[in-house]
C-alpha cells in the first residue's frame, strides 16, 4: 500500500491550474500552425496567427491563454494499491483554489445556479474572497498502475461548454444519427465557441455516461487516430463535414472550423443509443501530472 499525503495532492493540483490556464498543448500549437499554413481564406490566416501569438505571449508572460479561466474539471486515477491519507475532494478543491488565487485567475464559479453568488470555498459561502471552487471530480481506479496516483486538470471555460449537447438516439439511427447530431451541434454552435474547434463525442452508456465520455475525448492528443478503425472512419468523415459548415476560425469562415474530432464509447442497451457532444475551443486547456 502506498500511502499519499493531502498536501502533496493539493501542490499537485494548484500547479496543473496554472499550467493549464496558461500554456495550450503541444499539440494544438502543431495544429494551429498546420491549419494555418494550408487555410486559403486570409481572414482565416489572420486569425490563427493571432491565436498562435496569443499562446505564445501567454506562455512567455506567465498569463492566462484566456480572460475565461473556465470552471475547474478533474479527472482522478487512482492506483489500486494508492492510499490518500485524507479526504482527497477536499484536497483538490483546496489545489484549485491556491492555483486560481497564486495565478489571479478569473473566478466563474456561483454557489447556486439560479441565484449566482460568486462562490468562496466549499464551506464558507459568501465571503470576499473566491476561488473558483467546488471543481467538477471525475474518479476512476486503475489496476494497471496500483501506486500511481495520475490527476488532470482541465479548465472548461463556457463560451464553449455551452454549445455542447445530448441526444438519446433510436438504435437504428446508426452512425449516420451520430454523425448528423454532431455536425449540427457544431453548426448551431456557429463562432461561439471561439472556433478551431475540438469535438469530443461520447457515444453509449447511459445518459450521463455518453456526457462524460465526451469531455474525455477532449483530453485526446489532437491529430491521434481511434484505435478502432470503424471510429477512426467515422471521425475522419464527421471531421469533413464540420469544415465543410464553414463557419472558420472565429467565425471567419475558411477550411479550419474543427482541429478534431475525437469520439469515446461504452456498450449500452439495447434500446438506445446516447450520443454527447462536448465542444471545446480552440485552446482545449488540459494539464496532467502523475504522483
Amino acid at each position: 500500500m502506498r500511502i499519499i499525503e493531502c498536501e502533496i495532492v493539493t501542490e499537485a493540483v494548484a500547479g496543473l491550474c496554472r499550467e493549464s490556464n496558461i500554456c495550450i498543448g503541444a499539440d494544438i500549437r502543431s495544429a494551429l500552425v498546420k491549419a494555418r499554413d494550408s487555410e486559403k481564406s486570409a481572414a482565416a490566416r489572420s486569425a490563427l496567427d493571432t491565436l498562435i501569438k496569443n499562446a505564445e505571449v501567454a506562455q512567455r508572460e506567465n498569463l492566462p491563454a484566456c480572460q475565461d479561466t473556465g470552471m475547474a474539471v478533474v479527472f482522478v486515477s487512482l492506483g489500486a494499491d494508492v492510499h490518500v491519507n485524507g479526504n482527497i475532494s477536499e484536497a483538490i478543491n483546496e489545489g484549485v483554489r491556491r492555483g486560481y488565487k497564486d495565478g489571479f485567475f478569473r473566478n466563474s464559479v456561483v454557489s447556486d445556479p439560479v441565484r449566482r453568488v460568486n462562490t468562496a470555498d466549499n464551506r464558507a459561502v459568501g465571503t470576499s474572497h473566491p476561488f473558483n471552487t467546488p471543481a467538477v471530480i471525475h474518479y476512476d481506479f486503475d489496476s494497471t498502475n496500483p501506486e500511481q496516483l495520475r490527476i488532470t486538470v482541465a479548465p472548461k471555460g463556457f463560451g464553449s461548454e455551452n454549445m455542447s449537447g445530448l441526444a438519446m438516439l433510436k438504435p437504428s439511427d446508426g452512425i449516420e444519427g451520430v454523425g448528423d447530431f454532431a455536425v449540427e451541434t457544431v453548426r448551431r454552435a456557429g463562432a461561439n465557441p471561439c472556433p478551431p474547434v475540438i469535438v469530443g463525442i461520447g457515444v453509449g452508456g447511459t445518459m450521463e455516461k455518453s456526457a462524460i465520455l465526451a469531455k474525455r475525448g477532449l483530453l485526446r492528443e489532437v491529430g491521434s487516430v481511434n484505435p478502432d478503425e470503424f471510429w477512426a472512419e467515422s471521425e475522419r468523415r464527421i471531421l469533413e463535414r464540420v469544415n465543410a459548415l464553414g463557419i472558420g476560425v472565429s467565425g471567419y469562415g475558411g477550411m479550419t472550423t474543427a482541429l478534431g474530432v475525437h469520439i469515446l464509447t461504452y456498450p449500452t442497451h439495447i434500446a438506445g443509443l446516447p450520443v454527447a457532444v462536448n465542444i471545446g475551443c480552440h485552446a482545449t486547456r488540459h494539464a496532467e501530472a502523475t504522483i
